[in-house]
């Protein structure tokens, strides 16, 4: 077994490497501190084609796999840009996945060009205020009225949505009393979205401020028909086709920016000098910073191996569920020992490693909790009753 990346995608390393130099840490701390979308960032990777990596190349994409799309987002947050930087550009990576796979040739030519040349960009709404991770329960209507459907309700946690002239939204289409599953009756849609009758609130949060985060208020917005991805009532169905594949890419995105906090503190331990000796001398300094490295190389290769399966088309529920867990696990141990390493200069903003603290925390709780993988793993895995 092989777990060497090959020369291509050591190209596509290097590659992404040489874009991510240009933002250095300080364009990322102004980024931390005023807020505002990393458009040079977006841009920059847009000119050079890599917004439409797992997009087919027939329109204008580079058709490559998930393995190739981990190591770009990993590369990015690794570069020290972190989440802020990999959340600017992760709707391109699997967002658009369902029209790939599900959409008419027509949609494709349509809705796919103009995403991967930069010239738009999207948000995911799928998250509502009361049903979390239960997305069955969705409460969003979509009224078929004529030649299109007219939307109202609510969604949160919407990133980008400040930003994004289209939305990838799932909607209920048909009530959920008069479906045989609940899983039944969701439609999913890839339309405009119209600020006349989409109220977008930005939510003000923890980390990540460049990337903005929003609750949707929707009232009578109207979505064509020709805008409906696939069948009515099987959205649920093409969604799900995604998530695997989210989860890789958040998991390759933990151990990215784990990998900077360790950077940032052995570079550190090594030039912090007290009692006549640099900290990194100290076992107590060291032998944590070893284990947190140990913890992110297993990580990875979770996450390599789960996008391996991927893109071999195997069933890769369980790999990508147990990546997620633990590189999210991984990466936050190691952002905070980075912060711990550098003493009380860990909590200040110049020193960079308090930010990856705060960032490391949405692989923990997004896209699904770490509870939620436990229980995957105990039922699917491990045979256990379920328990939720």
């Amino acid at each position: 077994m092989d777990f060497s990346f090959t020369p291509e995608q050591e190209s596509i390393k290097d590659s992404i490497s040489k874009i991510c130099d240009r933002f250095d840490d300080q364009y990322w701390l102004d980024k931390d501190r005023e807020g505002g979308f990393p458009f040079e960032l977006h841009q920059a990777l847009a000119r050079d084609g890599w917004l439409g990596i797992c997009i087919p190349e027939e329109y204008g994409g580079s058709g490559l796999g998930i393995t190739e799309a981990a190591i770009m987002m990993q590369t990015i947050s690794q570069s020290g840009a972190g989440l802020s930087g990999a959340s600017s550009v992760h709707m391109n990576i699997f967002g658009l996945n369902p029209v790939v796979q599900f959409g008419t040739e027509e949609q494709k030519q349509r809705m796919l060009p103009p995403l991967i040349q930069g010239k738009e960009k999207a948000c995911f709404a799928v998250t509502e205020p009361n049903t979390g991770l239960n997305t069955t329960q969705l409460k969003v209507k979509a009224e078929r009225q004529g030649d299109h459907y007219v939307l109202s309700g609510a969604k949160v946690w919407i990133s980008s949505a400040q930003v994004a002239e289209k939305m990838l939204i799932l909607a209920r289409t048909t009530p959920i009393e008069e479906v045989k599953n609940h899983s039944d009756g969701l439609s999913l849609f890839y339309t405009t979205l119209d600020r006349s009758t989409v109220d977008v609130r930005e939510i003000e949060k923890m980390g990540r401020k460049c990337v903005d985060s929003n609750e949707l208020f929707i009232d009578g917005l109207k979505v064509p028909v020709e805008d409906r991805i696939g069948e009515e009532g099987k959205g649920f169905k093409y969604i799900l086709h995604g998530m695997n594949a989210e989860r890789i890419l958040i998991a390759s995105e933990a151990v990215g920016l784990g990998r900077a906090a360790l950077r940032k503190a052995a570079t550190y331990a090594k030039e912090r000098i007290v009692f006549g000796r640099p900290i990194g001398q100290n076992q107590g300094i060291q032998h944590p910073l070893a284990a947190c490295w140990m913890e992110l190389e297993a990580a990875n290769l979770m996450v390599f191996h789960a996008a391996t399966l991927y893109d071999k088309g195997d069933q890769a529920g369980t790999q990508a569920n147990a990546a997620k867990y633990l590189a999210g696990e991984a990466g936050f141990n190691a952002c905070q020992t980075a912060v711990m390493t550098h003493g009380g200069f860990g909590y200040a903003k110049e020193y960079h490693v308090e930010r990856y603290l705060r960032e490391i925390m949405i692989p923990r709780i997004a896209p699904i909790s770490p509870q939620l993988v436990l229980c995957y793993i105990a039922e699917r895995v491990l045979g256990l009753p379920k328990s939720y």
